[in-house]
């Protein structure tokens, strides 16, 4: 059992099954990890949390995706108070309309 797994037993939390998705995706790909995000989307205590359509925009966009992950970085910046990362997620967006797009 991996660290995770072993936090997971003393201290369960959707958060920490959200850092545990982007650890597998760093290690196994982002397919893998985007399924373990996906599990996650239907948990209430997650709905606000603009951490997670902000994992799911990265993996997505790894995973050339880049409508989807366009619309996840968007929804990421409506649930976020901070500024500079509304602007960080807004400007992501951007840069999946360009990457739909292709190069000029």
């Amino acid at each position: 059992m991996g660290l995770y797994g072993r936090l997971a037993r003393v201290a369960p939390s959707p958060v920490l099954a959200l850092n545990h998705a982007v650890a597998v995706a760093m290690a196994s790909g982002p397919a893998v990890g985007l399924a373990l995000v996906d599990a996650l989307a239907g948990e209430p205590s997650l709905a606000t949390y603009h951490l997670l359509p902000s994992v799911r925009g990265d993996l997505l966009w790894k995973l050339g995706r880049f409508g989807e992950a366009r619309s996840e970085f968007e929804r990421a910046a409506s649930l976020t108070r901070n500024a500079p990362e509304r602007s960080l997620l807004l400007g992501r967006a951007a840069t999946c309309v360009r990457a739909e797009v292709g190069p000029e």
